[in-house]
C-alpha cells in the first residue's frame, strides 16, 4: 500500500509544524503530491519549500476545493490533522468550548462533506484523522479538549463502519505525548501525564505509514495505549481510581507551582 502512495494526491491541515509537517514529509517522500495547509502562511510555506509541495493556507475547514483545485481537480488521501488542545474544566468558557468543538470536530465534518461524493462516485478515498489517544482515554485537565477528540473519534468509526464497503478508508490516529509545541504549552499535566513517554513527530509519521499500509483503522503510535482502552472498558471503576489518582498529582503539581511562583 505505501507503494500506492506513489503520485497519490494528499492534503495535510495543520501541517506548518509538529504531526501534521511530519506527515506532509513522510507522503513526499513516498512520491505522493502533497498540498500543505495552515493558518501559519509562512509556516506552511517553509515545510512545502522543503519537499516541493503545493500550499493552501487558511482555516483547514474549508481547504478542500482548494486544494482539490492545487492538486489537479482530485484529493485521494485527507489527514484532518488540524487540532487546538483547549485546557479547562465545565468554567472554561463557551468561546473555548466552541472553538475545540469547531476545529476538533466540525473541520473534519466539513472535509468530509467536501470529499464524500467525490469519492463515492469514484469508489476510493482515504481520511487519516489526528485524533489523540484523549479520544479513547481522557486528558486531565483539558475536558474541551478531552471531549471533543472523543467526538473526533466517533465521527471517524461513523465514517468507517458506513462507508467502508464503497471504498473509503478511514484511520483514527491516536498518539499520547509527541514533542511538538502543543506538549510544550500543556503545562504540568503534560508534564505529568504526556512528557514521560513523548515520541518525535516522524514516530507518529511512520506509524500512519504503516498503518495504511495494514489498512488499521486505529493506528496507536504508543501501542501501550491498547492496554490502557482495553482497561477503561473492561474495569471502569478501577480504571477511574488511577485516573484520579493523577489528577490528585496534578493538582498537587499546580499547587506546588503556585508557591514557588
Amino acid at each position: 500500500m505505501v507503494e500506492a502512495l506513489r503520485d497519490a494526491r494528499v492534503v495535510v491541515t495543520g501541517a506548518g509544524g509538529g504531526i501534521g509537517a511530519a506527515l506532509a514529509r513522510a507522503f513526499a517522500d513516498r512520491g505522493a503530491r502533497v498540498v500543505v495547509n495552515d493558518l501559519d502562511a509562512e509556516a506552511a510555506h517553509k515545510v512545502a519549500d522543503g519537499i516541493g509541495a503545493a500550499v493552501v493556507a487558511g482555516d483547514a475547514s474549508g481547504v478542500v476545493p482548494a486544494a482539490r483545485t492545487a492538486l489537479g481537480g482530485r484529493i485521494d488521501v485527507f489527514c484532518a490533522n488540524a487540532g487546538v488542545a483547549t485546557g479547562g474544566g465545565a468554567e472554561a468558557d463557551d468561546a473555548d468550548w466552541e472553538l475545540a468543538w469547531d476545529v476538533n470536530v466540525m473541520a473534519h465534518v466539513r472535509a468530509a462533506r467536501a470529499l464524500l461524493p467525490e469519492w463515492l462516485e469514484r469508489g476510493s478515498g482515504r481520511f487519516v484523522s489526528t485524533v489523540s489517544a484523549a479520544g479513547l482515554l481522557t486528558m486531565i485537565g483539558a475536558a474541551p479538549y478531552s471531549v471533543t477528540k472523543h467526538g473526533a473519534l466517533a465521527f471517524a468509526e461513523w465514517l468507517s463502519l458506513t462507508y467502508r464497503h464503497r471504498g473509503i478508508a478511514v484511520h483514527a490516529v491516536c498518539p499520547q505525548g509527541v514533542r511538538t509545541a502543543m506538549l510544550d504549552a500543556a503545562g504540568p499535566a503534560g508534564d505529568l501525564v504526556l512528557a514521560p513517554n513523548a515520541i518525535e513527530p516522524e514516530d507518529v509519521a511512520k506509524a500512519v505509514l504503516d498503518g495504511i499500509d495494514q489498512e488499521r483503522f486505529l493506528i496507536l503510535p504508543h501501542p501501550e495505549v491498547a492496554g490502557y482502552y482495553a482497561a477503561r472498558a473492561a474495569e471502569p471503576e478501577r480504571w477511574l481510581g488511577g485516573m484520579n489518582k493523577l489528577q490528585r498529582g496534578y493538582e498537587d503539581l499546580r499547587a506546588t507551582a503556585g508557591e514557588q511562583s
